[in-house]
């Protein structure tokens, strides 16, 4: 089985960075028409920039406003809207469900797509993986895609003026990276190209997690008292957030921690916690099923309460929930289909009923 690394083609990150849109859309081969899938705050934040830039670089653009949730009706509706421009280039912008969305459009009509970011709440950005949901929020499938983003451009100034939570939320998605990476190098699992991690996929997935805990704290000082350049360990916190932990989930693979995210949105209580707020827990659960030692636990334990990131199923919506409850979650965690099967043994319902139980209790008694 061949070795594979996965990334986008082109990376850039800085402040004010959308200013550069075009010229770096030209550089690697892009042109117009140009079809921006847009959350609101994005087109709120941007579209006078996007009207500079485009126009010195006589490229057309229109704009598509996302809806919030990718589903297959949401991507639907983006294709035809592309479609009906004549787009050669899909750009997203905004959060990762309109990233995810962008990407699905461009790689149903067989054309490039762009992320540009706006928070860096997930490692959605550079993949070529998307996540469905019904219209109500409740996830249903991966979409893999034949390609990764041509360009990945993030304006850290634009990051920085985001709220904190959604950097916080970032930072739990991005905390599972090395954790799921680490499962699946033990049991061989193929990552998203069928096949398996490289050296440098692991490095990438652990230098993320030590950037997590070495640059966080400071991370979210730094945006609680904004100056009009970012500091230097909030861009390694939206690189972490953004790039590191993108190479690293896809070139190394997802286990238990997504998988738990996965099962939980059957609850509808928890539909109003970001993704990585709910990885967060899941990765804390991954370690129990895992019997982690006590200090990797008590590291992950500690940095999630240094940044705000949930250690209880109270802290995502679900007080006392039933034991019926969290069977369901365990069930939908457990399907064939999911990447829970990653892990390096095999994993039960029952299994990670009581690791969900086991991670409560610990993130419980370090809150009291």
């Amino acid at each position: 089985m061949n070795k594979v690394l996965v990334s986008a083609l082109r990376y850039s990150q800085g402040p004010g960075a959308t200013s550069g849109l075009a010229t770096e859309m030209v550089g690697v081969g892009l042109r117009g028409p140009v079809c921006i899938i847009a959350s609101r705050s994005a087109q709120r934040e941007l579209e006078s920039t996007w009207t500079t830039v485009f126009a010195a670089a006589g490229m057309t653009f229109v704009i598509h406003p996302f809806s919030g949730e990718c589903s297959r009706n949401e991507i639907a509706r983006g294709r035809a809207a592309a479609a009906a421009c004549g787009a050669q280039v899909i750009v997203g912008a905004g959060g990762g469900k309109a990233l995810d969305t962008g990407r699905a459009v461009a790689a149903e009509l067989g054309i490039p797509a762009v992320c540009c970011p706006t928070i860096a709440s997930t490692d959605a950005p550079c993949s070529a993986i998307s996540a469905v949901y019904s219209d109500e929020g409740l996830f249903e499938t991966y979409l893999f895609h034949p390609h990764n983003p041509n360009l990945v451009l993030v304006d850290s100034t634009v990051i920085a003026r985001a709220p904190v939570r959604l950097l916080v939320a970032g930072m739990g998605d991005a905390l599972s990276t090395w954790f799921e990476a680490r499962a699946c190098m033990r049991s061989g699992a193929r990552n998203s190209r069928n096949g398996v991690s490289t050296g440098a996929g692991m490095a990438i997935a652990e230098l993320c997690w030590r950037i997590l805990q070495a640059d966080g704290v400071s991370a979210l000082d730094a945006m609680k008292t904004p100056t009009a350049t970012p500091s230097p360990a909030l861009e390694r916190i939206i690189e972490a957030n953004t790039l590191l932990s993108g190479i690293g989930f896809e070139s190394a693979g997802l286990a238990a921690a997504h998988a738990i995210h996965n099962g939980l949105t059957v609850a509808p209580e928890v539909h109003a916690f970001h993704h990585g707020e709910k990885v967060a827990f899941g990765t804390l659960a991954q370690l129990m099923l895992e019997d982690a030692p006590q200090e990797e636990i008590t590291a992950v334990l500690n940095f999630c309460t240094s940044v705000g990131l949930p250690v209880t199923l109270a802290q995502i919506g679900l007080h006392d929930p039933s034991d019926a409850l969290l069977l369901r979650i365990a069930e939908r965690a457990t399907i064939a289909s999911d990447t829970i099967h990653n892990e390096p043994f095999q994993v039960t319902a029952n299994a990670v009923l009581q690791a969900i139980k086991r991670a409560d209790t610990a993130g419980r008694a370090v809150i009291q």
